[in-house]
């Protein structure tokens, strides 16, 4: 009985956070492709999308998730719709929830990477980095997706120069081996 009470709950599906660049023009050609895919990936995987609820890499990869009939969950940096929209001029579609944070950029990237289990980069800039170094901090899982971008390369100097490497952190090419690893690494560290 207690079994069947249990599978009912959410909090079991894991929250996945995609991390990646809102403005795109350098991300390479078949970036949206990939991310797309690999939105698909997390729904396929049986986890529940979360994202900075914006525009681009993240938004594509929302996409994806709606198109494979999985949920997607955004943390605004906005305090309200209204400022999401016309301040942050941020998309409400392909979200199934948006959280308005009233914490701008740095304390929405806070929430967003603590809020989930691990944490994927995508095609990125300055904001992605910010992600990528607290979910490290907080020593989360990283799936790090390698593309026709150099976030991957950034990130690899940065724990290069910076002395600091971690099993966690994991890169890869093919979206959906990527998810199955950090899945993988997930469900070592997740409470039963």
């Amino acid at each position: 009985m207690e079994d069947q009470l249990l599978e009912k709950h959410n909090h079991r599906r894991l929250k996945l956070a995609v991390s990646g660049a809102a403005e795109t023009g350098h991300c390479g050609e078949g970036a949206m492709d990939l991310a797309k895919e690999l939105g698909r990936e997390i729904i396929r995987q049986d986890g529940i999308l979360i994202s900075g609820a914006t525009t681009g890499f993240p938004l594509w990869t929302c996409i994806g998730a709606k198109e494979a009939g999985g949920i997607s969950i955004g943390l605004s940096p906005a305090y309200s719709e209204h400022e999401h929209v016309d301040y942050y001029k941020l998309p409400l579609e392909y979200l199934d929830l948006i959280i308005y944070t009233g914490f701008g950029y740095s304390g929405r990237d806070l929430l967003m990477t603590r809020t989930s289990d691990a944490i994927f980069l995508g095609c990125g800039r300055v904001g992605t980095i910010h992600e990528f170094t607290i979910a490290f901090e907080d020593q989360k899982p990283i799936g790090v997706l390698e593309g026709p971008w150099k976030t991957h390369e950034v990130i690899k100097d940065i724990m290069d120069k910076g002395y600091r490497h971690s099993d966690l952190v994991l890169f890869d090419k093919d979206p959906k081996k990527l998810v199955e690893r950090v899945i993988e690494l997930v469900k070592k560290t997740k409470i039963k």
